[in-house]
Order: structure tokens, then C-alpha cells, then sequence
């Protein structure tokens, strides 16, 4: 059963990675230098789907790598969580919190520049949780403590 719920998330992880490949916007370059990444956070998504307690360690491992390789595709499939395409719920207050709960600390009001977005933009407020502030970050979050949100389709 686990090796099936596996299979099915890396599904959608392909699709996720499909989907960013096919798309058509101003992104098109971020998200093609995403797509090999975002299979390092497929064992993540039990997890900021609110299916799973804790993250895994592949899950934490994967994020790291994905962090140290291009922060921004953390940031953009926070940011693009409500493309009807993508066929995935997550929890937008675990997948923030992830890098603090996974000890990968990351600055997400950082997102809104990495991604060329107007930081007071309704789509960029999703990354300064708590109001709109330069110095909001996950890092500083404890790690058993959830940062305000709702839960979203991505």
C-alpha cells in the first residue's frame, strides 16, 4: 500500500513537472529550471499534503538539495498552488514551515523577488505570513510551531 501511495505522488509530481514544462507565462524560464528539482520534493508531499505527522528524511534531504541548488522552485510551487492542473492539495502552512521543520532554513519573503513578483501583490502576501514584512522568515519559526495559514490546492 505505501509503495502504491508512493507511485501515486511521484505521479503527480510528473505531472507537476509536466505541467510547469508546457505552461506558457513570464515564468517559463523559472519553471524549467525547476522541473528536475521538483522530483527531490515528491517524498515531501505526504507531508504538506497533511497526510503524514512529520516529514520523511528523504523528504528533508530533498529539500535541502533542492534549497542549495535553486531556492526559488520551493517559491514557485508555493506560488503557482492554485493551477487547476496540477491535480495536488497541499497545506500552504506546512509547505512554509517545511524548510524549518526539515532544520533547512530559508528566507520566503525572499520569494517574491526571486520570482519577479510585485511583493505587494495578493499572489506575493501568501509568503510573509503574519503581514507584509522584509524580515519575515521560516527560520525563525519553531520547529513544532505552524506559521498562520489555510489550506490550498497546488
Amino acid at each position: 500500500m505505501a509503495t502504491q501511495h508512493k507511485f501515486s505522488f511521484l505521479m503527480k509530481l510528473m505531472i507537476l513537472a509536466l505541467v510547469f514544462q508546457c505552461s506558457i507565462s513570464a515564468t517559463d524560464k523559472d519553471k524549467q529550471e525547476c522541473e528536475s528539482s521538483l522530483v527531490g520534493l515528491a517524498t515531501c508531499l505526504p507531508y504538506v499534503g497533511g497526510n503524514a505527522k512529520a516529514p520523511t528524511p528523504d523528504c528533508c534531504n530533498g529539500l535541502k538539495g533542492v534549497l542549495k541548488t535553486n531556492k526559488k522552485c520551493l517559491c514557485l510551487v508555493i506560488k503557482d498552488r492554485n493551477d487547476p492542473d496540477l491535480g495536488l492539495s497541499i497545506n500552504v502552512t506546512l509547505a512554509l514551515g517545511l524548510p524549518a521543520v526539515c532544520n533547512a532554513p530559508a528566507n520566503v519573503s525572499q520569494c517574491p523577488a526571486l520570482l519577479h513578483m510585485d511583493p505587494n501583490s495578493p499572489d506575493a502576501q501568501v509568503f510573509f505570513p503574519g503581514g507584509h514584512s522584509s524580515s519575515s522568515s521560516i527560520s525563525g519559526s519553531p520547529a513544532g510551531s505552524p506559521i498562520p495559514g489555510k489550506r490550498i490546492d497546488l
